[in-house]
């Protein structure tokens, strides 16, 4: 995959986010076969998991393992998960290049989903930092925080603007590589994410990271051409739509990689992805999770008559 010319980087999290929220077990050995057949389409960063506790997410028990066998994907930039420092303690034992801590601007969400307030998550973005810095050798990796509820909590309704953006200048100080923003409950407009990325970008400068939108409302796809036109340029999907936060009710639905990444090149950006290599690596899910519902309209549809790559 190195050497391949991308506009936008399409970054997978179906087999993290994708799976968090589904309760039956996909077995390692699918998913493992799921992701190199993601990578074999030419996606270039994979959300492997997360490093959570296996008693409260089961699904996620196998996380080290996912790593391991993803970091021998030549080329390919493996993720995962982790809510607190001693998730990262494990992602770093399992040499995870690159962990993402998940701090809400939502004091009721973050109860929900990590059981800190804002202000303990904040804290500790900085502690993984430090322990980050207490290591030798050749292994430093990075961390992303992603800003969930960025656009609104279904539990707490509006969330300030100007605290997102003050939470993300916290966040810059505390150490994160890259600070984005997270539509987690879907209630985000177009008018709203490019005066927000155009904030943060202003905020925290070459930090600004990218943008994971949900599809709830239907506003997923028109969100990222908003982000698009502000420069943003990392965007989260799931395959055929899969997931969503358990810890924020009724926000299912992320975005269809396959659809992003037609709309994508479509519109004349590369994202190095083979689209049908990308939609004959569905079956896999089957295989793991047989009778699970999944989405996309390109899948249904089939590509244009002539389509042609950017």
């Amino acid at each position: 995959m190195s050497g391949v010319i991308r506009d936008v980087i399409v970054s997978e999290v179906g087999p993290r986010d994708g799976l968090q929220s589904i309760k039956r077990q996909m077995p390692t050995e699918v998913k493992i076969r799921w992701i190199e057949g993601l990578a074999a389409s030419g996606l270039s960063e994979i959300e492997v998991g997360s490093f959570v506790s296996p008693k409260l997410l089961p699904q996620m028990a196998d996380c080290a393992e996912l790593v391991r066998a993803a970091n021998n994907i030549p080329g390919l930039g493996v993720l995962a998960l982790v809510p607190n420092l001693r998730g990262a303690q494990a992602a770093f034992d399992a040499r995870t290049p690159k962990i993402t801590m998940p701090v809400s601007a939502s004091q009721l969400h973050s109860k929900a989903n990590i059981n800190r307030t804002v202000e303990e998550a904040v804290e500790d973005v900085a502690r993984v930092d430090e322990l980050r810095k207490s290591f030798n050798g050749s292994y430093r990796p990075l961390i992303e925080v992603g800003i969930s509820t960025a656009f609104g909590c279904t539990l707490e309704g509006q969330v300030s603007e100007d605290w997102v953006i003050e939470l993300a200048g916290m966040l810059a100080r505390a150490g994160a590589d890259s600070i984005g923003l997270s539509d987690t409950t879907g209630y985000g407009n177009p008018a709203q994410v490019k005066r927000l990325f155009r904030r943060l970008q202003s905020e925290v400068g070459d930090k600004a990271g990218g943008g994971h939108f949900h599809n709830t409302r239907g506003q997923g796809l028109a969100n990222v051409v908003a982000a698009l036109e502000v420069d943003v340029t990392t965007f989260d999907s799931s395959q055929a739509g899969l997931g969503g936060c358990p810890y924020a009710p009724g926000a299912t639905g992320n975005i269809v990689t396959e659809d992003l990444v037609f709309m994508l090149e479509a519109m004349g950006l590369r994202t190095g992805v083979d689209i049908e290599k990308l939609i004959s690596t569905r079956p896999v899910i089957l295989d793991g999770l047989p009778g699970e519902l999944l989405y996309g309209h390109v899948q249904d549809a089939g590509l244009p008559k002539g389509f042609k790559y950017a």
